[in-house]
This record gives C-alpha cells, structure tokens and sequence, in this order.
C-alpha cells in the first residue's frame, strides 16, 4: 500500500499546485473549488492507503520476489443478505423528493438515508 499512498500523494500535490496557481491566475472560484476537492480526494485516498500499510505491512504485491501464491488469502467472510441497501435507496428517493415537494419530505429521507448508511456501515462491526 506504500506504494499507492505515494502515487496518489503525488497527484494531490499536483491537484493542489494546479489549483493554487488556477486560483490565482484566473479568479474562477468554480474551477478554483473543483480543483481544491480533487485535492482532497485524493489526499483522503492516499492517508487511507499510508494507514493501511502501517497496520498491516507490506502485501505481497508489494515485494518483488514474492511468488503468486504468496498474495492468495483465504476467503473467510461472505455477508448474508441485508435490507439496508433498499433502506438507503428509499431514503435517498424520499430525500430527492423533498427537494421537489417540502423541507419535510427531505428531512424525513435525510433520517431514513442516515438509518440505511449508518446500518451498512456498523452492521458487521460486531463480528
């Protein structure tokens, strides 16, 4: 994973550099903020890949003399079957609908969105 953060480090520097100097010799703040956001994504990316690399070590991808069977793992964890993906898309339809009918609808979609996300997120997090 070393070797990702390092990539995508370099190219939020360079989406970092280009929107400084963007922001500076055009004036445009749409550019200027799309520019700002790939940065961070990008910068998002590449602490996730640093972090992981730190915990875990280097993968066997990451050595060269490091055969194919030496990145094969055991599979140890199939998921069952959820409904909180039909929770989040119901939520998210609700929440889109508010946009076109009423703050109330939206807010209602916000709660049912928030519900079916945070139940994706911390459903296997006892296991």
């Amino acid at each position: 994973m070393r070797t990702e953060s390092m990539l995508f480090g370099g190219v939020a520097v360079f989406f970092g550099g280009s929107a400084a100097l963007y922001g500076v010799w055009s004036g445009d703040e749409t550019g200027t903020v799309a520019l700002v956001v790939a940065c961070g994504m990008a910068a998002l990316v590449s602490f996730f890949c640093l972090i992981q690399y730190r915990r875990r070590g280097s993968r066997a991808q990451d050595r060269a003399e490091a055969e194919v069977a030496d990145g094969a793992e055991p599979v140890a964890f199939f998921p069952d079957e959820s409904m909180f993906p039909i929770v989040t898309a119901f939520g998210f339809a609700l929440a889109a609908g508010g946009v076109v009918y009423g703050l109330w609808l939206f807010l209602i979609g916000l709660g049912v969105l928030a519900r079916g996300v945070f139940g994706m997120a911390y459903q296997y997090a006892q296991r």
